[in-house]
């Protein structure tokens, strides 16, 4: 269910609200009433005398039962409110009860990691202090020198692995001489051992085979630190292998192996395919087999073959085994065990978007087919339809049925690039895919149009690394047909055509789009980790030059600006270029604690055979996503007001979401995210500010409000600026996300009335009711709520 936003009582909750924030202060500050009279609760843990960047990690080293909570009111209030009330543990955090052995543990874990940083004579003693069962936990450290690394030397009886390391040395090592000893930088240096041996063949090496030796017995706080690869026990050198014959196996059912497999006697190209399911053709599965004969063993080919056949998504469990071929002592037989997931399936969804204006619901019926024409094919079709209404009108909930909208889609993923020429390691990085599109959509408003669009699409999606992604589509076909439902010789329907002529002929037009589309995201699989990166996400859709190039060979007559298009099948064809971007800037501030930059702009321009592009790619300002205190297409373009521009009521009513899109779309955010709460219900509650501004606006000549076109001189007065907080209840794998809203400056109105957070606090009624009087039926909200599920950005 996705909820968009919706308009609270706030009278209703003040009450309750400004009582739970009473007990939740009483309790916090007297949470030494839920404990017993011998014990204390620690409030204050402080790591004294050692370097600044070891101390967040030091910290790690305290015992968690007496590590006081982050931001301690609120996790041990509720934690007592709710234990209290309804004897439930699941929400906020029990106070951390002083414990003498559990202080003497975390004094000794905190001597051995400065021991493990290069502080060999480190000492650590901790003092307790109590007052009125409050206790304050101060580890005192005397660290002592850093011991620097004075020499490196190696004993690798192994020739061949002692010359493959020392080459290899330079590119994946973390030990030099000269820089502080760190226990990391040799446990670091074990690991690109184990991995460099098991990428080079070295099947039977274990990580146990690296040990270090490190000798302190030197004046000058240095060490000296010998590395040992040793040999197998009995052998002189460590054995190479090299890939033999391999099997695919894939079970009968998704209920797994049966005791008995008989194995299909071909064997092409080194790969023996068994597939007792029947459901499988060869070729689609053992292309992402990376294991290939001949080939020295390689763990990162493994890997990568373990990736790309869970990818298909239509096994449930990939296993990868060897045999050590009987033939020869270096062979290694892989055995690819594979047990398929269930075909079909099919899902019902259902969401209720609304807002302070509107209700409505939409449902929808997927089928889905994995592996329809046994490749690993994904096949979808989906039913949707739904129906929004207007609420507050005082009427029943719904007796203004103002939207219907229904859809078909059906889409074929493929899983690899469909293309005419060979593609060297596809699906080395990535899975590869190439999508075929078509749905119809049709939709309605009630007494004013009706509007039918036909797309169609081959995608090609394909990963250069694990954060550059690319989707390029060659060929996009659209094909759009409307009518209005008004009669434009009546005073009404005059009046509308009058009020946004604009947008109306781009609904009621019928035209042609041929054309394509391409995307680059950089670093998207690091948007859910609390790290420092740079998104960046770029895309561009491009129309109608091939067909405009086509009829100037054969008719050069045409001339778009005297309304003489060139047609295609007796129908006009647009020709447009709408580029778009979004870059954004993640900051960690640490555990739980980032700050987020963004902007994001786009801009439709029509040329050639057109002069504006197709309504669908025009942009809308607010939303939950967007410029938060505003609702969706309810800001700009520009500095559009509807009240002034369209005066007659009935107009407003029917234009509702309608008349303030635009052809040019600048937003920038600011948000700072914050963790709340360690245990909310089995989850973190998380907490957020922000800052958003932006608008729309139209660029293309057409329109006959000129206050709508976006002007440089002009753009801090056209800006839509608003702040707000909100809460995330995060569990992990989704997010559910509540963000109020608050209108800061309004570029509605005059320069020197946009402020409108003055109103807010001086004059609000009066100021709203003459909105009202002006723009009815919309009413002015200084706050907006949004609900959504998933971060905006």
């Amino acid at each position: 269910m996705t909820l968009k936003a919706y308009s609270i009582d706030k009278k209703k909750f003040q009450f309750p609200a400004i009582l739970l924030f009473i007990i939740l202060f009483v309790t916090a500050c007297s949470s030494t009433k839920f404990i017993e009279p011998n014990q204390s609760i620690v409030k204050v843990v402080h790591i004294d005398s050692i370097p600044d960047k070891l101390k967040e990690e030091a910290m790690n080293y305290i015992q968690k039962d007496i590590r006081p909570a982050s931001r301690l009111g609120i996790n041990v209030g509720l934690y007592n409110v709710f234990y209290t009330l309804f004897k439930t543990k699941s929400v906020g955090k029990k106070a951390p009860v002083l414990d003498s052995t559990l202080v003497e543990i975390s004094r000794g874990q905190v001597e051995k990691f400065l021991m493990s940083k290069g502080f060999f004579m480190a000492k650590v003693k901790a003092e307790i202090k109590v007052k009125n069962q409050r206790a304050q936990v101060d580890f005192i450290a005397t660290p002592g020198p850093a011991f620097f690394i004075n020499k490196i030397t190696y004993n690798i009886p192994d020739s061949t692995i002692k010359d493959l390391y020392l080459y290899k040395k330079s590119f994946v090592t973390h030990l030099h001489e000269k820089v502080q000893y760190d226990d990391d930088s040799l446990s670091l240096e074990r690991e690109q051992i184990y991995q460099m041996m098991k990428q080079h063949g070295y099947y039977d090496f274990s990580r146990p085979y690296v040990r270090f030796e490190v000798d302190t017995a030197l004046n000058k706080s240095k060490a000296n630190v010998t590395l040992f690869i040793d040999t197998p026990a009995g052998n002189a050198k460590h054995i190479q292998y090299v890939i033999g014959e391999t099997n695919i196996i894939i079970a009968p059912s998704s209920a797994g192996f049966t005791d008995s497999i008989t194995l299909n006697p071909r064997i092409a190209k080194g790969v023996r395919f068994t597939d007792q399911s029947k459901r499988f053709r060869r070729n689609p599965i053992v292309r992402y087999d990376f294991l290939k004969q001949g080939e020295t063993y390689d763990i990162s080919k493994e890997n990568l073959t373990y990736d790309r056949l869970y990818g298909l998504n239509v096994f449930k469990n990939v296993k990868i085994e060897y045999t050590k071929a009987k033939d020869s002592s270096n062979k290694l037989d892989p055995w690819i065990q594979l047990t398929p997931q269930k075909r079909m399936s099919n899902r019902i969804e259902g969401e209720v978007p609304f807002n302070a204006g509107t209700v409505g619901f939409t449902l929808s019926n997927t089928y889905t087919n994995n592996n329809i024409f046994r490749g690993g094919e994904r096949f979808e079709f989906q039913i949707k339809g739904g129906l929004q209404s207007r609420i507050g009108q005082g009427g029943s909930l719904f007796s203004d049925i103002y939207q219907r909208d229904f859809s078909l889609s059906a889409n074929l993923a493929v899983p690899r690039l469909m293309v005419p020429f060979n593609i060297p390691l596809m699906g080395k990085n990535g899975m590869p895919y190439t999508t075929f599109s078509t749905s119809y959509v049709y939709a309605l408003q009630q007494d004013f149009f009706v509007r039918r669009v036909f797309l169609n699409s081959i995608t090609y999606d394909w990963v250069e690394t694990k954060s550059k992604l690319h989707s390029f589509t060659p060929l996009n076909f659209e094909y759009r047909f409307g009518g209005l439902l008004i009669d434009t010789t009546t005073a009404s329907g005059q009046a509308l055509v009058l009020a946004n002529a604009y947008n109306i002929n781009l609904l009621t037009r019928k035209d042609l789009t041929l054309g394509m589309k391409y995307a680059y995201s950089l670093n998207a699989d690091k948007l859910l980790l609390n790290k420092s990166f740079v998104y960046f996400r770029g895309n561009i859709d491009m129309a109608g030059n091939m067909l405009y190039g086509l009829s100037r060979i054969i008719d050069g007559k045409h001339n778009p600006a005297q309304g003489d298009y060139a047609n295609i099948l007796g129908l006009p064809f647009n020709q447009y270029i709408r580029p778009e971007i979004d870059v954004r800037w993640y900051k960690s501030l640490g555990v739980d604690k980032q700050f987020v930059a963004r902007i994001n702009a786009g801009v439709g321009y029509a040329y050639g055979n057109s002069t504006d592009v197709p309504f669908e790619k025009l942009f809308f300002a607010g939303g939950a996503s967007g410029v938060r205190a505003w609702q969706a297409r309810t800001l700009g373009p520009g500095n559009y007001n509807r009240g002034i521009s369209i005066p007659d009521e009935a107009t407003r009513k029917t234009l509702y979401g309608i008349d303030q899109l635009g052809q040019m779309h600048i937003e920038a955010n600011l948000e700072y995210r914050y963790k709340l709460i360690d245990n909310f219900f089995g989850a973190k509650l998380k907490g957020a500010v922000f800052l958003d501004a932006g608008n729309v606006w139209n660029i293309s000549p057409g329109s006959t409000h000129p206050e709508t076109y976006f002007k440089f001189n002009n753009l801090q007065n056209q800006l839509g600026i608003g702040t707000g907080m909100g809460l995330r209840y995060d569990l992990q794998y989704f997010v559910f996300r509540f963000d109020v809203g608050l209108k800061l400056r309004d570029p509605q109105f005059e320069p020197s009335q946009q402020w409108v957070i003055e109103k807010l606090f001086s004059g609000r009624k009066a100021f709203q009711d003459k909105y009202y009087s002006q723009n009815s039926p919309d009413q002015y909200r200084f706050f907006q709520y949004n609900f959504g599920i998933g971060l905006p950005f």
